[in-house]
């Protein structure tokens, strides 16, 4: 989970500005809208909602919000439907790249996922060239704090179901398997934790270590796939270790 500690940590930078706090929101709104429309506004009885409140509480959108998207969504006709596809590729240096998206336009949405690709060295492939690298997983994400005990804080998530806990100097990370990831992050909430992320991911088998030249165009890549509106998550198996990262910086 290293890399993916250092690449959240280049996420959460990127997300401190204003314009791309609200590109989260319009992704995070369009996955409730989506959600709703598929089966309904019960997140008791729909999965998919629960999972997409999650993530929108997560990342504090403004219950308003929420509530004005799930109204909309449950409205009789004329309402927008968004289509689920999924992208698979290699970046820069033969990473792999899997991006999901929700659109409107199939064919706008494909457009801009190929250029994309090629503009930034890599190339978008077909159905199935890279998925089989990646495994679903729970990830629940929390912000260090000075009186935490690390040792401590590491027991509970286990005690709670974690699967794996990792850390960094910032925040905490812990793994679980898709099934059990409501009663982890239930468990720890009741432990009076809260989440800067939690969520169901996919998790590459084996990363990939970049050089630098290839490491830049890659980040620019990531970048922007998710500065497209129609992307709602990007996944890869880039590797970059902070010496790296700050050579790139």
């Amino acid at each position: 989970m290293a890399g993916h500690s250092k690449w959240h940590n280049i996420k959460r930078r990127k997300e401190s500005q204003d314009a791309k706090r609200a590109k989260v929101f319009t992704k995070l709104s369009k996955e409730i809208f989506a959600a709703v429309r598929e089966s309904g506004d019960d997140p008791d009885t729909n999965l998919r909602l629960r999972m997409a409140l999650t993530k929108a509480r997560a990342e504090n959108v403004p219950s308003d919000n929420i509530e004005r998207t799930i109204k909309k969504a449950s409205g009789e006709g004329g309402a927008v439907d968004y289509e689920a596809f999924t992208y698979e590729g290699y970046g820069p240096g033969g990473a792999a790249v899997l991006v999901q998206t929700l659109t409107e336009n199939k064919n706008r949405t494909v457009s801009e996922v190929r250029h994309a690709f090629s503009k930034h060295g890599g190339n978008l492939g077909e159905n199935g060239c890279v998925s089989f690298m990646f495994n679903r997983k729970g990830q629940l994400i929390i912000e260090r704090d000075t009186e935490m005990d690390e040792e401590a804080f590491t027991l509970e998530a286990i005690e709670a179901g974690g699967e794996e806990i990792d850390s960094d100097e910032s925040w905490f990370y812990i793994q679980t398997e898709p099934d059990d990831f409501e009663e982890v992050k239930k468990a720890l909430e009741d432990k009076g934790y809260t989440f800067s992320k939690a969520e169901i991911i996919l998790f590459p088998d084996v990363n990939t270590a970049l050089n630098d030249e290839h490491a830049e165009k890659m980040m620019k890549l990531i970048d922007a796939l998710e500065d497209n509106d129609d992307v709602q998550n990007v996944y890869h198996n880039f590797e970059v270790e902070e010496e790296q990262l700050e050579r790139l910086s």
